[in-house]
């Protein structure tokens, strides 16, 4: 499942080639930013190089690796018809009506961006936010919060660990997003995050472009070749792909429709649309947030990080993960973390993120 689709972005990480002619380029420059595809265990140093100005976009596709080869496809998975789709696809949502999940959605969105807590950047209630994101945690308890790897030896561990990154387009406030995201956490995967807030800059227009609809959350897996649509398919390729066996958490893929929602309704909208002071260029390079998708501090970095359409690599170090030690040897032994390598920052405390985030990616201060 997935959620409705809310605005645009650019171009994307798969070269597209077959018989249909290839969609006209954009007549605005790309973005001044390059897809980096990393090792695992050197989250900081690309293994490869793509400039996003040397793609080339149509509907089928290799997938490069990092010798700089091209390679076929294996597959693609786009199921097109499930509830999923309607939730996510605003003018299938008004024409069919969807189902109760959908409509009830359809209605939040512009309720949330009507009654959403403001500006992000000003001065906020911060008992508050953490009352509310406490209150979302608890709506998904079960979920998010723990690694499922933590009774496996070393061995098994490292087998699990993709040559290059997963690439996750998404956003906060999304309720299937969010499902997509817990599952990671379980597994314990790192992810290359490009948010896709309405209003969208960049990352939307990339998701169309790349698999021909505006639908989240997308995943791109440039180990394999696919790029999936729909939340639970994405969940389930995830364990099949890098389980070892293992099966979702009881309740993960079926409770969205009964307590996804409450973050992204206790949450008012944060996390739903793009600031409209963030920089319309993204940094050099991506930032890297230590988190865990049901920690009620770092879903409030997400948040912002989201606003202001920040691509990330995310490192998720839920209870139990081996990649506690990746955060230790970062500075810290809790979440959020935030590393920023375009300026040297390491910062600890959520409001210390906030307050770096929104000063130092805003328009007014890049003028």
């Amino acid at each position: 499942m997935s959620l409705a689709s809310l605005t645009s972005c650019s171009q994307t990480l798969v070269y597209y080639s077959s018989s249909k002619p290839p969609p006209s380029p954009p007549q605005h420059p790309p973005p001044p930013y390059s897809f980096l595809t990393h090792a695992h265990n050197s989250p900081l140093i690309p293994t490869t190089l793509i400039p996003v100005s040397t793609l080339k976009l149509s509907p089928c596709s290799p997938t490069l690796l990092t010798n700089g080869n091209w390679v076929p496809r294996r597959n693609r998975f786009l199921p097109a018809n499930s509830a999923d789709s309607d939730a996510q696809n605003e003018s299938a949502t008004g024409e069919n009506g969807g189902n109760p999940s959908t409509s009830l959605l359809s209605f939040l969105c512009p309720l949330l961006k009507l009654f959403s807590g403001g500006d992000p950047s000003q001065e906020r209630n911060f008992t508050l936010e953490v009352a509310t994101s406490s209150l979302s945690t608890l709506a998904r308890f079960p979920w998010g919060s723990r690694s499922l790897l933590n009774n496996m030896d070393s061995q098994q561990i490292t087998t699990l660990d993709p040559p290059l990154r997963l690439q996750l387009f998404e956003f906060e406030a999304c309720p299937f997003c969010r499902r997509v995201r817990e599952a990671l956490t379980e597994l314990d995967l790192s992810v290359e995050v490009y948010p896709c807030p309405k209003g969208s800059v960049r990352h939307r227009e990339m998701v169309k472009r790349f698999g021909g609809k505006e639908l989240f959350p997308f995943l791109i897996d440039p180990n394999t070749g696919i790029s999936m649509y729909e939340s639970g398919e994405i969940v389930k390729y995830l364990f099949q792909q890098y389980g070892k066996g293992r099966k979702p958490s009881v309740g993960l893929l079926e409770s969205t429709l009964f307590t996804g929602w409450m973050p992204t309704i206790l949450r008012a909208g944060r996390g739903l649309t793009l600031w409209e002071k963030a920089s319309p260029d993204p940094p050099p390079k991506k930032l890297e947030l230590y988190s865990y998708e049901n920690n009620p501090y770092a879903r409030i970095v997400r948040e912002a990080l989201c606003e202001l359409e920040l691509p990330y690599i995310l490192q998720n170090v839920g209870e139990g993960s081996p990649q506690s030690k990746l955060l230790e040897a970062s500075g810290s032994k809790e979440v959020p973390y935030l590393v920023d390598p375009n300026t040297g920052t390491h910062v600890g405390d959520y409001k210390k993120i906030l307050s770096y985030l929104f000063q130092t990616y805003s328009v007014a201060t890049l003028v």
